[in-house]
């Protein structure tokens, strides 16, 4: 068999994680996708896939092998469009990580109007809390407010993105509104989980809070605060219509807000696939991402 092909039809069965669904895209059975996998098992003396009758995952072997031959590609339709002097297209499935609150609909349409752009690429998102391993997990780019995310990996800013510390009018009625950052101490707190509880962090002074509840989910601290919980720090993309209707209101603000970069963190890799680069250039140039 062409070893080419096979590996097409290996990273297709990945991405789809069926080989019905493989077979399918590349317009072949899925008794031919499953021989052209085997062949690449027997060639490499390994086993690339763990199966079962419901389900699919990589092996050790199969994940080097999956992200290495993902990026040989990419590198190869980069080569041929330089070579006929033709216009690339990015395209292909492009696995991105980003925070909870990248779960809203301003960056819904980004990436549809990315799509509109570049409709050959799709898109895989993992939306969590979690510091996804980019290379061990096989994603292409991460969105994160930090850039301190491994040796091995390059930051590139491509937003920004402003946090305000916010209440219901319903708490702080109840609880008072504070003027000083020592008077939180006093107040129930809903804090992000992997954000030091040390106010000092925030540029105020260093104060220390005991947090009434504690998530690394922001949007479940969105909605502990307009229950009246608390006092919390959510980011403007994901609390400035609660902001506009008024069912939040902004706690110290000539203090709090405070503005932070968003980067797209991607593994130091030399050659930089289309898709990616392409994404990095639509978010950097979107008025959107700068809120």
């Amino acid at each position: 068999m062409d070893r080419l092909t096979s590996i097409q039809v290996f990273l297709n069965v990945v991405e789809c994680r069926s080989f019905v669904a493989a077979a399918d895209r590349m317009q072949i059975s899925p008794a031919m996708a499953s021989k052209h996998v085997m062949a690449l098992e027997r060639h490499l003396g390994t086993r690339l896939l763990n199966r079962t009758s419901r389900s699919l995952s990589l092996t050790d072997d199969g994940r080097l092998y999956f992200e290495q031959c993902r990026h040989l590609l990419d590198g190869l339709e980069e080569v041929e469009a330089s070579i006929t002097q033709s216009k690339f297209v990015p395209k292909g499935l492009l696995h991105l990580s980003a925070p909870v609150w990248f779960a809203n609909a301003t960056f819904v349409g980004i990436l549809a109007d990315f799509r509109k752009q570049y409709p050959e690429v799709r898109f895989d998102l993992d939306i969590s809390g979690r510091f996804v391993n980019l290379v061990e997990e096989g994603v292409d780019l991460a969105l994160r407010v930090s850039q301190s995310l491994g040796d091995t990996l390059i930051a590139r800013p491509v937003g920004s993105v402003t946090f305000n510390m916010l209440a219901s009018p319903d708490y702080l009625r109840r609880a008072g509104t504070p003027t000083t950052a020592v008077e939180l101490v006093a107040h129930d707190m809903l804090w992000y989980s992997l954000l030091p509880t040390d106010l000092g962090n925030l540029g105020f002074p260093s104060v220390k809070i005991t947090p009434v509840l504690s998530s690394t989910d922001e949007s479940l601290l969105r909605y502990a605060t307009l229950q009246g919980m608390g006092i919390s720090v959510l980011p403007t993309w994901l609390a400035e219509e609660d902001i506009r209707a008024g069912r939040l209101t902004t706690v110290l603000s000539s203090s709090m807000d405070r503005q932070v970069s968003i980067y797209g963190v991607y593994p130091s890799r030399k050659n930089l696939s289309f898709k990616v680069r392409a994404f990095l250039e639509f978010l950097a140039h979107d008025p959107r991402m700068k809120t």
